[in-house]
């Protein structure tokens, strides 16, 4: 011991620690415990003679299963009701070959708007011309040529241009573009198929972060204007989303905040009501990892009833269409939802 310590120990220091006598532990019955997993949400084993359906059916009643099949009977009851159903993609939504899917769902009537990055037109517009998109960066960028197809870039600007001078905002000007253009693959463009269908589609810019952004042929001053229009059509869309659904798919920072400020403004409009509106809709989140602008601007901060679907968008968005089909057979036989 130091002197002045006034004989105390040093806490923590040579104790010997007994072991705990388990003689003592109460224990209960399993009967008096509150199970949170049972028999009755077992999946169940399909054969392929019996189909999809009963596949989709048959997934076991917990976690994200649980939270597919509640995701899609939310889009279901949302068509029923006239309500909006949003998704919002990041560009790896089309690059993995999905429009197909999208654009089934919005002719459905189960998806009624588009939402999108800057990086996602331009995917969606080189599918449509030459059914092909997504260039090697490093080999490209190495030899300087990354980022520099003509085509894309002065579709883009022309688009930007009638975007700001029509009025009628970016995305719905490329979707013109595109069905006007007759482009061959245009069968697989989202954004052809919201101009055809009439459906919002909306695309949302943050400059320089895409390539089209270093062609001469691309005003920033067009993208700008025409994204702005976007945003304020996206607003009038939020402003409707009492009782609809918000898919966050594959956007990790610029549709969150995006739809932050959306939900913003539709709620400083509607600002005398009680509740401030929209409060009673479902957001999800999905995409292969789990981000912070997505968990706080789209899952918590706006207050929605709460979805996160984790996994590759090649696979979780077949899933969720049929899921949705799914729904709908037993919303339609069964009359339940």
């Amino acid at each position: 011991m130091s002197e002045g310590d006034g004989g105390r120990k040093e806490q923590g220091r040579g104790e010997k620690v007994r072991p705990v006598d388990l003689k003592e532990v109460r224990t209960r019955s399993i009967a008096d415990r509150r199970e949170l997993v049972g028999a009755a949400q077992f999946g169940r084993v399909t054969e392929l003679s019996e189909g999809v359906v009963a596949f989709v059916k048959g997934l076991p009643d917990v976690l994200a299963a649980r939270s597919l099949r509640e995701v899609a009977e939310g889009i279901c009851r949302a068509r029923r009701e006239g309500r909006p159903v949003v998704m919002a993609m990041g560009a790896h939504v089309v690059k993995c070959c999905l429009g197909p899917f999208v654009i089934d769902m919005m002719e459905r009537g189960y998806v009624t708007a588009v939402a999108m990055n800057g990086a996602v037109p331009i995917h969606d517009f080189e599918l449509a011309l030459v059914g092909g998109t997504s260039e090697d960066v490093e080999a490209e960028l190495k030899e300087g040529t990354f980022g520099m197809a003509r085509e894309t870039a002065e579709a883009m600007g022309e688009a930007a241009e009638r975007g700001r001078r029509e009025g009628v905002g970016l995305g719905r000007a490329i979707g013109e573009l595109i069905n006007e253009r007759k482009l061959p693959h245009r069968d697989k463009s989202v954004l052809g198929a919201a101009a055809r269908l009439g459906f919002p589609a909306t695309v949302h810019v943050a400059i320089g972060t895409d390539v089209v952004h270093m062609h001469p042929s691309v005003s920033a001053g067009d993208v700008g204007e025409a994204s702005h229009v976007d945003f304020r059509v996206l607003c009038g869309v939020v402003s409707r989303l009492e009782g609809g659904v918000w898919l966050n798919v594959g956007s990790a920072v610029v549709l969150p905040e995006v739809f932050l400020k959306a939900v913003a403004v539709a709620r400083n409009l509607d600002r005398d009501s009680d509740p401030r509106k929209p409060a009673n809709f479902t957001a999800v989140n999905m995409d292969m990892l789990r981000h912070y602008r997505p968990e706080k601007n789209v899952l918590e901060r706006p207050g929605g009833r709460c979805y996160r679907i984790t996994g590759h968008h090649e696979l979780m968005i077949p899933l969720l269409r049929m899921a949705v089909l799914t729904a709908e057979e037993d919303g339609g036989r069964e009359g339940r939802l």
